[in-house]
């Protein structure tokens, strides 16, 4: 059963830093769901001009025509209630939030990482942004929606590096197995208390979270096959409005085919789904580094 998102309230993190023509998947949702008739608020660090376009071309001032708007998180204006929520802000280890970029440290003083080297458990932002952030928003929702005595739905932002595995990124890998452990553990609260809780898993997206690391996209992701946003947008829709989803479903997209992914012994991506034709010599060349180097910490 299908629900209408029109007349409805969502919150999205991570929607305002999205540059053209590498929209990100966020913000491009925003988008698709304001022109569904859903209003948005775009929580971010800074709005990018093309973020600040969408904010205009749906200005707060709808709601009084009963037309959607968005909005920006540093506005004291709220929505008058809050039905979807996605915590989509995320980080692709960049070289300043790295395993292979450890904090500074006496030893290690050139390091490019700026996470905190004398956090009490260890820190890394990445764990920070990809992992306990949607985490902790989860649990704001879901305590305002029971507290209140309404229905909700979240969608995470997963991967199939949720999934998969590999030495490259490791914190990634580590952060996206978090999420869908995450997901798939609140299931059950579609059918007890009508919260919906969900993820899409995409295959590589070309956005601008591969602007942190040019370096690594020349080299690892070079010819490598990108799921396109607007399909990536598709199934977080779906996820939002087919009622049959929400019990902790990891809906996977790879080019061109979305498959909901089983929560026992489920089979890898389908062949030639996933290709990144460089990751040998990538992987070549940090092992080859460790071995000459090794890892300053």
């Amino acid at each position: 059963m299908a629900m209408s998102v029109k007349g409805k309230y969502a919150l999205i993190t991570g929607g305002g830093t999205a540059k053209f023509p590498t929209t990100g998947i966020n913000l491009a949702f925003a988008r698709f769901l304001l022109s569904q008739g859903c209003s948005v608020i775009i929580g971010d660090l800074r709005l990018t001009p093309e973020a600040e376009a969408l904010i205009n071309e749906f200005p707060h001032l709808n709601l009084d025509n009963g037309q959607p708007s968005a909005l920006f998180h540093q506005t004291d204006v709220v929505f008058p209630r809050i039905e979807i929520v996605i915590p989509g802000a995320g980080l692709y280890e960049p070289p300043w939030s790295s395993f292979w970029q450890p904090p500074r440290t006496e030893t290690n003083p050139h390091s490019a990482s700026l996470d905190f080297a004398d956090a009490e458990q260890g820190h890394y932002a990445i764990l920070d942004v990809n992992l306990t952030a949607p985490i902790r928003l989860s649990q704001l929702a879901i305590g305002y929606w029971t507290r209140s005595k309404l229905p909700g739905c979240i969608v995470h932002l997963g991967s199939i590096a949720g999934y998969i595995s590999g030495p490259a990124t490791p914190l990634y890998y580590a952060s996206k197995h978090g999420i869908h452990g995450f997901v798939k553990s609140l299931g059950d609260l579609r059918d007890h208390l009508g919260i919906r809780i969900s993820a899409v898993a995409p295959g590589p997206v070309l956005t601008a979270i591969w602007n942190s690391d040019q370096a690594r996209q020349d080299t690892l992701m070079k010819d490598a096959t990108y799921v396109p946003v607007e399909e990536v947008v598709a199934a977080m829709y779906e996820l939002v409005v087919n009622e049959e989803y929400g019990n902790g479903t990891i809906l996977e997209v790879t080019a061109g085919a979305t498959r909901v992914v089983p929560k026992f012994n489920a089979p890898p991506p389908m062949a030639g789904s996933l290709v990144v034709t460089n990751a040998k010599f990538y992987y070549a060349q940090l092992f080859e580094d460790l071995k000459t180097k090794g890892l300053q910490t």
